[in-house]
C-alpha cells in the first residue's frame, strides 16, 4: 500500500558552472553549486560548494563539503569539509571541522557544540573578557 503523506527529503538543488544568482536562497534540501551566489544561502541539509563555485555571503546549514571560495560566514551544524582547492575569506562556526592539505582559510574559527540548535547557529553568545565578571 501507497503512502501518500510521506515528502521526498532527498531533493538536490543544483546550481550549474555559468550560472549565476543575485539574492537569497532559503531551502529544505541540499544544495550544489557550482557556479556563483551573491547573497546569503540557509537551508536544512548538506551544502556542496564545486571547484568551479562561488559564494559571497553568509552560509547556513547542517553539513559542508567546500571546495570553491567563499566570501563571508558559514555556520555548520555538524560537519564542515575544506578540501584541497578551497578557500575561506571568512569566519568559520561548527561543530566538526576537516581541513585537507592545500585548503586556504583567512579567518576565525569557533568550535561549538551547534547540533543541538537543530544545525544553525544564528545567535551568538557574548564573549566574556578573561578577569571580568558575566553582566559587567
Amino acid at each position: 500500500m501507497a503512502k501518500y503523506n510521506e515528502t521526498d527529503n532527498t531533493t538536490i538543488n543544483l546550481i550549474s558552472n555559468g550560472t549565476d544568482i543575485t539574492g537569497d536562497i532559503k531551502s529544505n534540501g541540499d544544495i550544489r553549486i557550482d557556479g556563483s551566489l551573491t547573497g546569503n544561502l540557509s537551508t536544512k541539509g548538506k551544502v556542496v560548494l564545486g571547484p568551479t563555485g562561488k559564494i559571497k555571503g553568509e552560509i547556513i546549514c547542517k553539513n559542508s563539503e567546500v571546495s570553491g571560495i567563499i566570501e563571508g560566514k558559514i555556520i555548520v551544524g555538524q560537519l564542515l569539509n575544506l578540501k584541497a582547492s578551497s578557500k575561506i575569506l571568512g569566519d568559520i562556526v561548527t561543530s566538526k571541522l576537516a581541513i585537507e592539505p592545500g585548503a586556504r582559510f583567512t579567518g576565525n574559527c569557533n568550535m561549538r557544540d551547534t547540533e543541538e540548535n537543530g544545525g544553525s547557529l544564528s545567535k551568538e553568545k557574548p564573549q566574556e573578557k578573561p578577569g571580568e565578571k558575566p553582566g559587567k
